[in-house]
């Protein structure tokens, strides 16, 4: 079958008609809701898809005014412009409303993960001081468990009536009570760009994880990588004024992932978007993009190499309208990239960024199939848009994004040599890159050890080659991610210690043909442990049964992704002089274990 006709390449040609309009006063509720409120009411945001069931769709409308009616109840409880408020809610329209509520108010939402533990609650509600915190019944009973230890935390607001100390639901029915003032309108607060919206906590490799503090111009900075990796987003590249997308990504909303590169830029652009609280699985996947009729996704490798596995012919089991997909948080790999050029007909566009800097490298192949039949084309003939796909590489700097590989003294690389992706303050036209973090919460030496000079440093590794594509090499730090979560050796390992069969330890990842990485540990036995653990036949019952108990553990602590999938017991861990843990040799040894295993 011949191959759709190759892309011309207009990556120069849009860096340099890219210029960035931020307002001195911007708010990412006023745009992304506010504003759709009172031009089209009636047009679906949310869509509940709910398995067996029909889907729930709530419009802007009701949107706007469930933000404004929990706006004033906060309000009500003292939450002030600047106050942190957790957000722990899968994804479903609660979640979206507390967002708007929150951002529209000047005040600070933190997400915080469904699926941490009580441990990894309590640090990120104790560092950020939050004031309260909003829940349905998958987190409340760990919240009410660790409030007493978290001082400024002043109410707990639950969803379906999981309890706390204000009702969700109620409130939000309570329209006479509530909204008496305003004609239950709430007046917004008049935020500036570069003020503080959310405050996500990220992975580090020693120590607790940092909060990342985001500005509400950084949607602003997201949105050209946003636009370019789903294909124009359902826009004719002309006038821009009309889009038929449907959006969905199991990225959960209160990762950067899915709030930052999915929830947040749909709704910016007055689409709706499917929401799926479901454990992600590939038929499930299949049956509600058919369902939805979604046209645009996020998808990771690891689900698309599970979608792939489950179904090698979709387009002969699903009638599908795909338009884009955009996959990030490892590499995509040949077999999948072709899997979804010639089987789901259309060519993936990867994608690179991290919380600091999100949305900053990746492609635009603008190629899908018409109707979702069919070899890939160009979607947009004739328009200068887009750039070719390279299979393997994180794709180029997208535009308005400075992006370049340096040295150790912040000197860029020249082709071929490799060194850490970095992003400049400056875009190429000598203005200010609105997609910056504002820096680490309480954290000021973490924040400057992340800059030299003009250059925000990732950690990761890649070298350019002589067309500009940026080719990924690997962290130069010891985060690492696993099934597409960014995995901290740091916060495990904090957590390993605790339990008392353990003396040291050290995280690493464990290279898997599957899903990338898994999370490996390397264990010391405290001495207890390893006095009472036996020799010959008998060790491997002990060992395999102190594993078990470890990987409860850490379940019971943090997040169910972050549990070491394999426990190795040795006698000391490999150390400088000055005592920090080689992470390094530990990597590398399991790297080449897994080349000798695959021959």
């Amino acid at each position: 079958m011949p191959r759709a006709r190759r892309l011309a390449d207009h990556h120069d040609l849009m860096h340099r008609h890219l210029r960035w309009k931020v307002d001195a006063h911007f708010n990412i509720a006023q745009v992304c809701s506010q504003r759709w409120a009172s031009i089209t009411p009636d047009a679906p945001a949310i869509v509940e898809h709910r398995q067996g069931q029909a889907p729930r769709s709530y419009t802007y409308g009701q949107l706007q005014c469930a933000a404004d009616t929990l706006s004033l109840v906060l309000e009500g409880l003292g939450v002030m412009p600047g106050d942190r408020v957790a957000i722990v809610l899968p994804q479903r329209f609660e979640t979206a409303v507390a967002y708007m509520a929150l951002l529209q108010m000047g005040a600070v939402a933190m997400p915080l993960s469904v699926l941490f533990g009580p441990d990894a609650l309590e640090y990120r509600l104790q560092d950020s001081g939050a004031v309260a915190a909003i829940a349905d019944g998958q987190a409340m009973a760990t919240l009410q468990s660790v409030r007493a230890n978290c001082a400024a935390l002043r109410h707990l607001i639950g969803v379906d009536g999981c309890g706390g100390d204000v009702d969700f639901g109620l409130a939000l029915g309570d329209v006479e009570r509530v909204q008496g003032r305003q004609g239950g309108r709430f007046e917004p607060v008049s935020t500036q760009a570069h003020e503080a919206a959310v405050l996500i906590y990220t992975s580090g490799t020693t120590g607790p994880p940092k909060g990342a503090l985001i500005p509400h111009q950084a949607l602003i900075g997201n949105l050209t990588g946003f636009v370019c990796s789903q294909n124009w987003f359902g826009f004719d590249g002309v006038d821009n004024t009309r889009s038929q997308a449907i959006f969905w990504s199991p990225a959960d909303w209160a990762w950067t992932g899915g709030l930052m590169d999915a929830l947040l830029p749909t709704l910016y652009f007055g689409r709706p978007i499917v929401a799926c609280a479901e454990r992600f699985g590939a038929e499930m996947a299949f049956d509600l993009m058919q369902q939805h009729g979604v046209t645009h996704t996020f998808l990771f490798p690891t689900a698309l190499k599970a979608m792939m596995k489950t179904c090698p012919q979709p387009r002969t089991q699903y009638r599908l309208k795909l338009q884009a997909i955009m996959s990030a948080g490892e590499a995509v790999g040949d077999a999948v990239y072709a899997y979804c050029r010639d089987r789901l007909g259309v060519v993936v566009n990867e994608m690179f960024g991290q919380t600091e800097i999100n949305y900053i490298v990746g492609n635009c192949a603008m190629q899908w199939a018409p109707g979702g039949q069919g070899e890939p084309v160009p979607g947009r003939p004739g328009l200068a848009l887009g750039w070719p796909a390279r299979p393997g590489s994180m794709g180029k700097p997208y535009p308005g994004h400075r992006v370049a590989v340096i040295d150790e003294n912040g000197r860029e690389c020249p082709v071929g040599v490799s060194g850490d992706v970095a992003l400049h303050r400056l875009d190429v036209h000598g203005q200010p890159d609105p997609i910056f973090f504002l820096g680490y919460w309480k954290n000021e030496a973490a924040t400057e050890s992340k800059f030299t000079g003009p250059w925000c440093r990732t950690g990761d590794l890649a070298r350019c080659d002589e067309d500009g594509y940026l080719w990924y090499e690997g962290r130069s730090d010891d985060v690492f991610k696993a099934a597409g979560y960014r995995i901290g050796p740091g916060e495990i390992e904090n957590c390993l210690v605790k339990h008392p069969a353990v003396a040291n330890a050290a995280v690493v990842p464990k290279p898997d043909r599957e899903r990338g990485a898994l999370v490996k540990a390397y264990v010391v036995l405290s001495a207890d442990y390893q006095a009472r653990r036996p020799k010959g036949a008998a060790q491997a019952v002990f060992d395999a049964q102190v594993t078990a108990a470890l990987q409860a553990h850490v379940r019971g602590l943090l997040a169910p992704y972050e549990y070491p999938k394999e426990v190795e017991f040795i006698d000391q861990l490999p150390m400088t002089t000055t005592g920090k843990v080689q992470r390094r040799i530990l990597r590398l040894q399991e790297q080449e274990r897994f080349r000798a295993s695959t021959g």
